[in-house]
């Protein structure tokens, strides 16, 4: 029996993938093998030492201490791209309320007030106070090309918009996910001066924070506006809200409203509405689910954030996986506790991420409790256990 505890309300259509006879779940479920969250900060929690995984049911874990679980050979999975569409249409739909300056309008209109006939007077004249734009032709920039940002890409070409793209960690495989028509920037700067919009998809890290700034809002073309749906603190909102009453700047569109954004006639601040739909909650929910499963019950890890993607199919029905860090000699030492011990290796394999490394061994016959605890105690693993 596995024992998952709940930090945040989770999708029944993910949880349901934990089948009740082998697993317990519940937000008080006791010396957890597993823990799956949102948006609950876990960097001042006492981390259980019963704990193996941890599944985020979204794509950022910046409210996980990843650090501090990667050393105690903890895996933390996310959802990359469950939230995707759903991201993906609150752009759209901030590309078209900021285009067509629909909230201020729309404010307008709800305070009209007297008789028809002078409300109809009113409306006409709000026709030119409100005029907009139209987006075909215009240039979108796109900083970070994850699932997400290649959505909002390959979408915003459809609709006639010219994109330039701009994420130097970008992958082979999403390159191939990326319309070839997505022009390529070198850097942030050269992007910033091509485009009049541009919406981030970047995770919050020390290397993002504030990467639009004074200097990178002084790149930018004039008129142009600003799309913030990833995550608070990778936009300066100092520097943002004095180009705007400069008038360098059009329209801030933002999830993360705050004091100094609030009542600002060009921000659209929106309540973190970028995943908050019944689908993106759902899917985001089934996939981490699957996954702690998976990893909990075959050792299998996929779309983790900090260990490396090993998939392995069953050949045995023995199997020992260790976590240890990504040094010399680490193999062949738990090689060599196998093959002392007279164990047959069946199959295995072994990848390795930074400085984590991570080994799935099947074997012929079950691995005895002395070697297991042999295997745990060699200098440098952080994890290992029998499946």
């Amino acid at each position: 029996m596995y024992n998952v505890l709940i930090l945040n309300n989770i999708a029944d259509v993910g949880l349901e993938r934990l089948p009740k006879e082998n697993y317990k779940v519940g937000e008080d479920v006791s010396d957890p093998d597993a823990i799956l969250l949102r948006s609950f900060k876990m960097h001042d929690m006492e981390i259980p030492t019963s704990l193996k995984a941890v599944g985020r049911a979204g794509a950022g874990v910046n409210n996980i201490p990843v650090d501090k679980l990667t050393k105690l050979g903890v895996p933390v999975f996310n959802a990359p791209g469950a939230n995707a569409n759903a991201v993906k249409e609150l752009v759209v739909a901030g590309l078209l309320l900021a285009a067509r300056n629909i909230c201020p309008a729309w404010d307008y209109t709800r305070a009209l007030e007297g008789e028809d006939a002078a409300i109809s007077k009113q409306v006409e004249a709000g026709k030119k106070k409100f005029a907009g734009i139209e987006l075909p032709g215009r240039t979108l920039g796109v900083v970070g090309l994850g699932a997400i940002g290649r959505s909002v890409a390959n979408i915003a070409l459809t609709m006639g918009m010219k994109v330039v793209g701009f994420d130097p960690k970008l992958t082979v495989e999403g390159a191939w996910q990326l319309s070839a028509d997505v022009e390529r920037a070198e850097n942030l700067e050269a992007l910033l001066a091509k485009v009049d919009f541009v919406s981030f998809h970047v995770p919050f890290s020390e290397a993002t924070r504030d990467m639009l700034n004074e200097k990178t809002v002084g790149a930018m073309k004039d008129g142009a506006t600003i799309l913030n749906f990833a995550r608070d603190g990778i936009i300066d909102d100092k520097a943002v809200v004095a180009a705007l009453d400069a008038g360098k700047l059009r329209t801030y569109v933002t999830d993360f409203p705050n004091g100094l954004l609030l009542g600002h006639p060009r921000v659209i601040g929106l309540p973190h509405l970028g995943a908050s739909t019944a689908e993106a909650e759902e899917n985001c929910a089934v996939m981490v689910a699957e996954q702690v499963r998976d990893f909990l019950e075959n050792g299998n890890i996929q779309n983790s954030v900090n260990f490396p993607a090993v998939r392995m199919p069953r050949g045995s029905e023995h199997r020992l996986v260790v976590a240890n860090a990504n040094v010399p000699n680490m193999l062949g030492q738990i090689s060599t506790a196998m093959a002392e011990a007279g164990l047959n290796i069946h199959d295995m394999i072994n990848q390795s991420r930074g400085d984590m490394a991570y080994t799935v061994v099947d074997t012929d016959s079950p691995v005895p409790a002395e070697v297991l605890k042999k295997i745990a105690h060699i200098d440098g693993v952080a994890m290992a256990r029998c499946l």
